[in-house]
């Protein structure tokens, strides 16, 4: 199977995850600007997942950009991370619907946290398949960002039992450290095809 395959089968569960979460979004029966404050929560929520599921789907494009071939395993990698990307619009409704209360604000960040190590499996399986010397190896790197991404999570999960708006402030800084696509991906690829004066 080629690469290509992979990304559009991806491609179109996270199309298809996003279409579940915008339609958890309930608007108001009365046509005024006040009537929006109470959703304030539910909307928060939505924007917040919806910013995790375009960061994803950024960095696995620029991912499988440098996937030369795909095995078996990093078919059930690939998969891994959908299945728990596909958990987004119930932990997403969860929070926003009960005002971000600790229970579904923490198990809002478990599952990013999931996300987050199914991708660093799904990135590692295919580095293991390319070899040590591959292009995707040198891009990421010693990937300081990868690291801290599930410690900052896992602090998350724990602080919104403390605040839930610790564990908001946590997952926003993880959203803006990943925010711009993986740039180390881009260097290399720069770097392989320059382009011509």
């Amino acid at each position: 199977m080629t690469p290509n395959r992979v990304e559009a089968f991806s491609d179109g569960v996270i199309a298809i995850i996003i279409t579940i979460m915008v339609l958890e979004l309930r608007p108001p029966h009365e046509p005024t600007w006040a009537a929006l404050g109470p959703l304030w929560p539910v909307i928060t929520s939505y924007v917040m997942s919806f910013v995790y599921l375009g960061i994803y789907w950024n960095n696995h494009h620029h991912m499988l950009h440098l996937t030369r071939r795909v095995t078996g395993g990093i078919l059930w990698a690939n998969l891994h991370l959908l299945f728990w990307l596909s958990l987004t619009p119930f932990t997403t409704a969860w929070m926003g619907e009960t005002h971000f209360a600790a229970v579904p604000t923490s198990v809002y960040g478990a599952v990013l946290l999931a996300c987050a190590i199914s991708y660093y499996v799904l990135q590692q399986t295919i580095i293991r398949s390319q070899g040590p010397g591959s292009i995707l190896a040198a891009a990421v790197g010693q990937d300081k960002k990868g690291r801290l991404s599930p410690v900052l999570y896992l602090l998350a999960v724990f602080a919104a039992f403390v605040h839930p708006g610790l564990s908001g402030a946590l997952y926003a800084t993880v959203a803006l450290i990943w925010l711009v696509p993986d740039k180390r991906i881009e260097r290399v690829l720069a770097a392989q095809h320059p382009t011509e004066p």
